[in-house]
């Protein structure tokens, strides 16, 4: 076992994504139950209350719950397996650490929904004229900007690091 001090204290940024998408998300129930949407910008953003019973642009939404307890399974599993990941990288790695908390924080803000209430909760909505972008939400943006930034800094060379 190595003396350095490990990135699980990154932790902490999952822990700020989780709360802050489960806020999002009480607050959008909240505000957007009666309504259904609300223009933000005007012919670009929403925020349109949506409910998602299955995965990534209602992907396995077949009506039955064996994708609620897949997915829960599957986050859970991918988040222990990045939970180590972090607990064998350096803390002052950030390229790596803040993209893996994101991740986590993104995938068990989503398996928290599966949980509670079998669905996830979605409510942004980015749309122009004709084409809408499927309704997302925070922890969505948690998993896919920790996703690309991994992959983004994963691709660039780092010397002495």
């Amino acid at each position: 076992m190595s003396s350095r001090p490990n990135a699980l204290i990154w932790l902490l940024a999952s822990l700020v994504l989780l709360g802050l998408d489960q806020w999002s998300k009480v607050w959008a129930i909240h505000a957007l139950q009666s309504v259904g949407s609300v223009a933000v910008i005007p012919g670009w953003l929403n925020w349109t209350l949506a409910y998602n019973p299955g995965a990534a642009f209602s992907f396995l939404d077949n009506g039955q719950s064996w994708p609620r307890w897949l997915f829960v399974i599957l986050a859970i599993g991918i988040s222990g397996f990045l939970i180590r990941w972090l607990w064998r990288t350096p803390r002052r790695d950030w390229r790596t650490a803040l993209p893996l908390a994101m991740i986590i924080g993104g995938a068990l803000g989503n398996a928290i929904d599966r949980l509670h209430g079998s669905v996830v909760v979605d409510f942004i909505h980015v749309h122009y004229h004709q084409w809408n972008y499927p309704i997302f939400n925070v922890a969505d943006c948690g998993i896919t900007v920790g996703a690309v930034l991994l992959l983004l800094f994963g691709l660039r060379s780092r010397p002495g690091t």
